[in-house]
């Protein structure tokens, strides 16, 4: 069986880097909005084959932070918190826009997944929290990279 860090997701906007123990992925897109859409799609990947989810349900989704790091963590964890309570996991994130204002970050999302089904949907790795260890953004004019770090 390969590794989480072996694994490279060709055309999704994501890879698993080394780490010890965690799941280290880094993200990328041509936009900050792509490239958080591709975070959400890489941390579902860990804990499921997101082809095997139906975009069944749409939700709406908002999010703030202090800076970007923080609304990365936010989003993540918003995400991560609807699987909990919910039991339902997501495989489709269309990130409407990322704004500043009011000393903030905004993120506006719509997601789609449904409910989980052992059946139908693999239980990869249980993902216990997002983490700031290890986090960084880098912009430029037509390029965002993200890693950041789940706590496994």
């Amino acid at each position: 069986m390969r590794s989480l860090s072996e694994k490279i997701a060709p055309g999704k906007g994501f890879r698993f880097l080394d780490h010890m123990g965690d799941a280290y992925i880094e993200v990328y897109g041509l936009s900050l909005e792509e490239a958080f859409q591709n975070a959400s799609l890489a941390m579902f990947e860990v804990m499921t084959d997101t082809s095997k989810v139906e975009p069944k349900i749409k939700e709406s989704v908002k999010v703030e932070g202090r800076d970007l790091k923080s609304l990365l963590y936010s989003w993540l964890e918003s995400l991560l918190v609807k699987f909990d309570v919910n039991n339902r996991l997501y495989s489709k994130f269309f990130v409407e826009k990322i704004k500043f204002g009011n000393s903030q970050f905004t993120l506006e999302a719509t997601i789609f997944g449904e409910d989980f089904k052992p059946g139908k949907h693999v239980a990869k790795t249980e993902v216990k929290a997002v983490t700031f260890h290890l986090m960084e953004i880098e912009r430029s004019e037509n390029r965002c990279l993200l890693r950041f770090l789940l706590d496994l």
